[in-house]
């Protein structure tokens, strides 16, 4: 059987199916990870979103119990070079093929990935539709890419893989940390609780009110998907949360802080997507190879007198991290917590770690003494 990708462009590309069934319309965007499939499909802020991957073999270890950034995939689609049928692996519970079918995400290999992917770096992410339905005439083409071109990316996207009500991990921590769902990675999560904080999970749409009555020492905004610009309610509650609690982000996270500050974002061409980005460290001048799924970056000349660059991306020069030290603000665009990638970065959460302690042993501040922006 067979399935299609249809561009906005009009390219059209047929390959062999595997996974579910049915027509998907989104934003095609590439991944350029040789491994970690598993926690690419489902990390949230891939949503809406159909995934290339660089890598021709894809498939060959299954599917894992253990592995999962959340509950169930996200994307809406899957694109390889060929799709491993028989997986190895003493962990696999199933193959890929299957997890697909049962999560309803469309698959298609055999297609030539490569120049795919040279088309999207040199036209830019673009809108398409992943399809196992049959195409049988020009005009039945031609309504596709028609339906293709007035597609809306769903500005609610962020509430749609938050999570719907407060939860808590790791009881027991002695670091009591908010954190605010955007669309958070279980690894994200992990990394903290398993450094000894006492995190207490917000949905995205949680209030200001919320957050502080409650005594956290600490807030942390996680990663999610779509444009942080569409992010209004959340970008409103950061910003009264700004100054009266220290403030720890990444991914989305990253961005909304830096809009909350008076900074602008802006769309990469094709975005920062897999476990190979070098990255440097501005204040020790050493380089880290790094985790990062984002289609968006914050516009370095627009960062405001309170905000400090600590991280620079050496292929493209963009913004990678920033302190806003008076605020007890900190936060990068990649990812520590390396699911799936290096870890060459997860020192970051142990420097945070140490920093959210040593505002645990702090005195809580009256309202009149909060930092105002």
């Amino acid at each position: 059987m067979l399935s299609t990708l249809i561009l906005e462009d009009g390219s059209v590309y047929k390959g062999e199916h595997f996974g579910g069934f049915g027509t998907k319309i989104g934003e095609i965007v590439f991944n350029t990870s040789m491994t970690g499939y598993q926690e690419i499909l489902t990390d949230p802020s891939y949503a809406n979103q159909i995934i290339v991957m660089t890598y021709p073999e894809i498939g060959n270890y299954g599917i894992n119990e253990e592995d999962f950034e959340s509950k169930k995939p996200e994307c809406l689609g899957f694109i390889v070079k060929r799709n491993s049928k028989n997986e190895s692996h003493h962990k696999s519970k199933e193959t890929l093929n299957c997890y697909l079918e049962r999560n309803g995400v469309i698959g298609i290999e055999g297609i030539d990935t490569r120049s795919l992917v040279i088309k999207l770096r040199e036209k830019g992410t673009m809108k398409c539709m992943i399809t196992t339905d049959n195409i049988e005439t020009e005009d039945d083409l031609t309504q596709r890419i028609a339906a293709i071109c007035i597609y809306k990316t769903d500005k609610d996207v962020v509430l749609n893989v938050s999570a719907k009500q407060k939860y808590i991990v790791n009881p027991d921590g002695m670091i009591d940390l908010a954190l605010i769902d955007y669309g958070a990675k279980s690894g994200i999560i992990n990394s903290l609780a398993n450094r000894g904080c006492k995190v207490t999970v917000y949905p995205a749409d949680v209030t200001p009110d919320e957050i502080l009555s409650n005594g956290h020492t600490s807030l942390f905004l996680s990663n999610g998907p779509g444009d942080p610009k569409d992010c209004i309610t959340e970008l409103k509650t950061i910003e009264e949360l700004v100054g009266k609690i220290p403030i720890f982000g990444i991914c989305l996270g990253y961005q909304l802080l830096g809009l909350a500050l008076g900074a602008k974002t802006y769309k990469l061409k094709y975005g920062h997507r897999g476990g190979n980005h070098p990255v440097i460290d501005l204040v020790r001048q050493k380089v880290m190879v790094t985790s990062q799924n984002h289609g968006y970056a914050i516009d370095t000349n627009t960062l405001s007198g309170i905000m400090q660059p600590t991280y620079k991306n050496l292929d493209d020069d963009t913004l990678e991290g920033f302190d806003a030290q008076r605020l007890k603000i900190y936060a990068v665009q990649f990812h520590p917590e390396a699911k799936p990638g290096p870890e060459d970065a997860s020192i970051i959460f142990d420097e945070w770690i140490e920093k959210m302690e040593e505002y645990q042993a702090m005195p809580v501040r009256k309202a009149e003494d909060m930092v105002k922006v």
